[in-house]
């Protein structure tokens, strides 16, 4: 008991108490030879670490901002594209106390009675945390001061010292990666990660480090590039050849399976147990249907066909009807967005499409979990990190690098194709003829591999949609920043009538010019069913009275989820990063703005 009371006194020190712009404690702590004593002692101090994704992964703000989604949201990144953010105002992510509690750590873990493997395991999760602590410190700001040990409040040149270069602090990263790869055991316990979970960070580290170098001239790093690409290649490639993980049978199951452990799959997973005390809640309504979130057309139309061929390719591609859209497509895209005939549990009909001001018509249900089951709902798990990310990270660094080979797609991006009954890739057709809507999204990618990196960059798209940061991670090494530009748009409709949206040629809703007045329900049309119809009223973007609205207004077109005349600007490269608080340069005059911040 009375170690207990020690440990949660220790755990409470390291958790609260923040003060000024370090986040400092006090300098009164439990002595560390009451406590590092043990494997017990080591593990429970990590286990504080752990930083699982939960079911925000399937309602992310920072996707939101990204030209997969409409959002009605406050996300901050659309303040940075209004051009209204600064240093001021700006979300406060230059924070300090979770390093201190890992740093605390990693000075007193070796007093521990234990073997040496038993010490460096535990000393490489630390280190893994440290990584993945500063990764989003880069990622974020590109600098910042490297504290590789605990600060003592009265150490002022510690305490104000400016940021250490993007080149260290990267070079630090990989080498407590390099330690934790080496070091972390394979076998540990679930929902925590083990040897493959830091491999699969180091790869994705790596990965955006070698993009982030090559496409981003600012930092005049484009010579270093390789060096990453090779790295995310080599530690990929050791987890495909461990053998350890395959492909889930079903993607869709992935996001709503109650037992994730034995999928192969899943790297890392994120368990719920509400007989535990453990609840997902992962809510519903903030997945489908009308809350915050809907999906862009944009999206939509980067899915294939069926049979291996560009949905953009096709003849009238713009003017295209929902129905259309979803017929004879990449099953990925019926397993995220709902399709026409799609039926919720508690209904015996299929579901039609609500419309509603600045949502665009399409539901996601990636995450969503059909049922009224709140058990059910609430003891859903989370895949963490999945063995297709490590695919992708493989075909993208070989194709960076310039060696992909047909091989090497085939052990990549072909798997995740062969799972949905997809064609495969290959790599001399897609060099010979590049994606025109793809290459104009991507200016800067060229080279003799430039149709192979479009279409993997397609795949990541397709793979990971409306699931966690991925997206916006994506666009931000890539310096496709002009992407975030671009106004989520909804489903098309050439103007009034009667639109079927379940896919049985039968109509579902009528669309109505803004001056009609929308009779009573008894008076209202019927279909050949005899189910009276939904009304909307068509408008331009904020006329009174309609129900959504369109770029041609009562004439139709594509539903419009923003103001026309909203502007939104991608400032090259200074929006690739975020200003540091005001506050913070005040206490700390020696910190520098990023890239054209004030």
């Amino acid at each position: 008991m009375k170690k207990l009371l020690y440990i949660l006194l220790f755990t409470a020190t390291l958790t609260s108490c923040k003060k000024g712009f370090l986040d400092r404690y006090p300098q009164t702590e439990v002595s560390p030879q009451l406590f590092f004593n043990t494997e017990s002692d080591l593990s429970m101090y990590v286990n504080g670490m752990l930083d699982l994704t939960g079911s925000g992964l399937y309602v992310n703000g920072t996707g939101q901002s990204t030209d997969n989604y409409a959002t009605t949201g406050q996300v901050y990144f659309k303040a940075v594209l209004a051009g209204t953010t600064t240093s001021q105002n700006t979300p406060n992510f230059w924070t300090w106390g979770g390093l201190r509690t890992i740093n605390y750590f990693l000075e007193n873990y070796s007093r521990a009675q234990v073997p040496d493997a038993v010490k460096n395991h535990y000393a490489g999760l630390a280190r893994y945390y440290r990584a993945k602590f500063y990764m989003n410190k880069v990622l974020t700001y590109s600098d910042a001061p490297w504290y590789g040990k605990t600060l003592n409040p009265d150490d002022s040149t510690a305490l104000y010292m400016t940021q250490s270069p993007r080149t260290l602090i990267i070079d630090s990263i990989m080498n407590d990666l390099e330690f934790a790869a080496t070091n972390v055991r394979e076998n540990v316990p679930a929902a925590t990660p083990g040897l493959y979970a830091v491999k699969t960070i180091y790869a994705r580290f790596a990965l955006y480090e070698g993009t982030y170098r090559k496409y981003h001239p600012e930092l005049n790093l484009q010579h270093t590039a390789n060096k990453y690409f090779e790295l995310a290649k080599k530690q990929s490639d050791e987890i495909i050849t461990a053998n350890k993980f395959s492909l889930a049978a079903s993607y869709a199951s992935l996001f709503n399976n109650q037992d994730l452990s034995t999928v192969k799959e899943v790297i890392l997973n994120n368990p719920y147990d509400v007989a535990k005390g453990k609840s997902s809640g992962i809510g519903n309504f903030n997945i489908f249907g009308l809350y915050e979130q809907s999906p862009a057309r944009d999206l939509v139309q980067t899915y294939l066909k069926k049979d291996g061929t560009r949905f953009t390719d096709l003849p009238g591609y713009k003017q295209m009807l929902y129905v259309q859209e979803f017929a004879d497509r990449d099953p990925r895209l019926s397993a995220t967005i709902a399709p026409p005939g799609f039926t919720l549990v508690q209904s015996a009909t299929p579901y039609v499409s609500e419309f509603s001001t600045n949502f665009t018509g399409y539901h996601q249900i990636k995450g969503y979990i059909n049922t009224t089951d709140n058990n059910v709902i609430n003891n859903t798990d989370i895949p963490v990190l999945r063995y297709a990310e490590v695919l992708l990270t493989y075909a993208e660094a070989a194709a960076e690098l310039g060696t992909a080979s047909q091989s090497d797609i085939d052990r990549s991006v072909n798997l995740l194709r062969a799972r949905v009954s997809m064609p495969p890739l290959n790599v001399a057709a897609a060099n010979a003829n590049p994606d025109p809507v793809l290459a104009a999204d991507y200016p800067n990618v060229s080279g003799v591999n430039k149709g192979l990196i479009l279409e993997i960059r397609r795949e990541r798209r397709v793979e990971f949609a409306l699931e966690g940061t991925y997206r916006f991670e994506d666009l931000m090494r890539w310096a496709a920043g002009k992407l975030f530009e671009k106004r989520a748009t909804g489903m098309y409709f050439p103007g009034p009538g009667n639109y079927d949206l379940t896919g049985d040629n039968i109509a579902d809703i009528k669309l109505v010019t803004n001056a009609t007045t929308i009779p009573p329900a008894a008076q209202r049309e019927k279909n050949e069913l005899g189910v009276t119809l939904i009304y909307y009223k068509m408008g331009s973007y904020g006329q009174a009275g309609s129900g959504t609205y369109f770029e041609n207004g009562d004439s139709g077109g594509q539903i419009v989820t923003v103001n026309p005349s909203t502007v939104r600007t991608f400032v090259e490269p200074k929006y690739y990063y975020m200003p540091i608080p005001f506050s913070q340069t005040t206490m700390n005059p020696n910190l520098k703005q990023p890239f054209g911040w004030q």
